[in-house]
């Protein structure tokens, strides 16, 4: 992709932005290496975050935020997505590749809560781990993250999940705590992308008896910040916790900040009004459009030194997509879906509606470019074809679109681009097919809900990385857990989609030994399931990200994955933003 004048201007803001200058926040704690502590960074989410649960977390907003409040046996690192340390200072694999053995950070304490005894958090036990591990393994509504985590992986987690019926029941034969600090994990087989599912905040540890008080309400965990329930739908608020164990690396207690505040605007421009009014720190997923209509308005406040602010424009591993029904007509039928595939010019979407705001348009897979070794343009996907696209609609038995049956697609509410992308394949879908599609926004949450039921025939649809490998992307279309009844949720594999001939690649691929021998298989399980199209592929993610110069540590990287802990404000400034009265 050819580097724009954006990319350009980033790169020597962001160098720019190296300059220091010195505060003390307003605070007596003085931090090392001309870093700060104090301050409140303040960001944006455009949906309400859905559940801080962490086993029933589906939503990037509410993941966000669970990262802040909660802790597993490793995270990602921000910068790179490596899988480093956090709660298990240490771990081994046994010579097999099956047994794991962590070892437990001593002195880490739960967050206050009245929860405990006088109100104070207790130290985590391996104990902990396995009462956590064994929630994730429970067959519940509230449940949504088995599949992706201990199902199929670890040994007795099938077992344990088919006897526990709404609560757990018993033990996981492949879950041992010899001792307080000291959890080991046996597999059924390798697998390359484990630790992967341990670093999602899904596998967070959380205390029974936060557990037993506020069950899936739970909102108290390990980590830097402490979630407070304010009572407003309009903001979130985290508060530094002063119990966290953390230190950087040269000795700094963490976190350094003394809050984040999360918003809930629901609009782009909204969030950007609010970032040039100084009411967010942040702002990410511009269209392109507002990023230059700002930076030649204010172009002083990119190009001084230090830079009021930091442009960065990066690749994303984050698909876009919709998804079909195959429950019922006319999605049951592969020739339709086929042809709503060929009917749509994705290179005009991105470049008319999107204005270029996309790493590109989605002509191969499911999974996004962005994964090293795993070429995606050996899988043959679907691009602009009406004449293919008319002729398989006609051997479905809708010539030139007679006869075919009323359908909608449901997206959710967050901004002009979903809707003006849509109402670019419904035009494209009755100029190519004649065809005529109806849509409904609805709100996120609903939006989720109804594609678990099958209760539109076409659902908007986007993933992004739980963790950075194409495993994660195929595992959304994974059909051996599909449930038969229509009743039954289905999550994420909400087409319900299965062939069996995918899943067995999918378990060969996730079980392999060495990447290059999974990413084998799993390009084959992709090729398979693109043929079958449960899903209209529309783009592959790219997003430009405004940051204030003045926020340090705050790491971009193609998951969106978010780490306050060593975050940092220069000059911070004791007064509250506009608009906001200081607490």
């Amino acid at each position: 992709m050819k580097k724009s004048f954006f990319f350009i201007l980033s790169v020597a803001v962001l160098l720019s932005s190296c300059s220091n200058s010195t505060s003390d926040g307003g605070t007596d704690r003085v931090a090392k290496g001309d870093k700060v502590y104090g301050g409140t960074l303040r960001i944006n989410e455009t949906e309400q975050f859905q559940t801080l649960y962490p086993a029933g977390i589906t939503d990037i907003g509410s993941a966000h935020i669970a990262n802040q409040i909660y802790e597993g046996l490793v995270k990602f690192n921000p910068k790179d997505l490596s899988v480093i340390p956090s709660l298990a200072e240490k771990w081994e694999i046994d010579a097999a590749g099956t047994t794991y053995t962590f070892h437990l950070k001593k002195g880490v304490m739960f967050q206050d809560n009245e929860c405990f005894p006088e109100g104070k958090g207790r130290e985590v036990k391996s104990s902990d781990f396995k009462f956590s591990f064994e929630l994730l393994c429970t067959d519940s509504k509230d449940n949504s993250n088995f599949a992706a985590t201990f199902q199929d992986r670890v040994v007795g987690a099938n077992k344990f999940f088919a006897a526990s019926k709404g609560k757990p029941t018993g033990s996981i034969d492949g879950i041992k705590t010899p001792d307080d600090y000291t959890i080991s994990i046996t597999l059924t087989s390798p697998s390359a992308s484990f630790l992967f599912a341990l670093a999602s905040p899904v596998a967070s540890v959380i205390a029974k008896e936060a557990y037993d008080k506020y069950g899936t309400d739970i909102k108290v965990g390990t980590g830097p910040f402490v979630f407070v329930d304010n009572g407003s739908t309009d903001k979130a608020l985290l508060k530094r916790n002063d119990n966290y164990h953390g230190k950087d690396s040269l000795g700094n207690q963490m976190p350094f900040l003394d809050s984040v505040v999360i918003s809930f605007l629901p609009t782009k421009k909204q969030e950007l009004d609010n970032f040039q009014n100084g009411n967010l720190d942040m702002v990410i997923g511009l269209p392109s459009e507002s990023i230059k209509d700002m930076v030649e308005s204010q172009i002083a406040d990119f190009q001084n030194k230090p830079p009021k602010y930091v442009l960065e424009r990066s690749p994303e591993m984050a698909s876009q997509y919709y998804e079909f029904n195959m429950t019922k007509e006319p999605f049951n039928n592969i020739k339709v879906r086929q042809a709503f595939c060929y009917a749509i010019d994705r290179n005009k979407i991105v470049e008319d509606v999107l204005r270029g705001e996309a790493y590109g348009p989605a002509i191969n897979g499911i999974s996004p470019p962005s994964f090293k070794g795993y070429d995606i343009t050996k899988i043959t996907g679907y691009d602009f074809d009406a004449e293919k696209a008319k002729k398989l609609l006609a051997e479905a038995g809708y010539p030139n679109g007679k006869g075919f049956p009323k359908v909608k697609i449901e997206l959710n509410s967050g901004g002009a681009k979903n809707t003006n992308v849509v109402l670019e394949i419904q035009k494209q879908l009755m100029e190519v097919l004649n065809v005529n599609v109806d849509f409904e926004v609805v709100p996120q949450k609903q939006k989720m809900e109804d594609a678990k039921y099958a209760r539109a025939e076409i659902f908007r649809a986007a993933w992004i990385a739980d963790f950075p490998s194409p495993e994660n992307f195929l595992w959304i279309l994974y059909g051996a857990t599909v449930p038969a009844d229509l009743n039954q949720p289905s999550y994420p594999n909400t087409p319900r989609y299965k062939n069996e001939e995918f899943d067995k690649l999918f378990d060969a691929g996730k079980s392999a030994k060495t990447q290059e021998e999974g990413y084998a298989d799993l390009l084959k399980a992709e090729q398979i399931m693109m043929n079958d199209a449960p899903v209209m592929m529309l783009w592959y993610d790219e997003n430009y990200r405004l940051v204030k110069s003045n926020v340090r540590n705050l790491f971009s990287n193609p998951m969106r994955y978010r780490d306050y802990s060593q975050v940092y404000l220069k000059d911070v400034t004791p007064t509250a933003p506009k608009g906001e009265e200081k607490k």
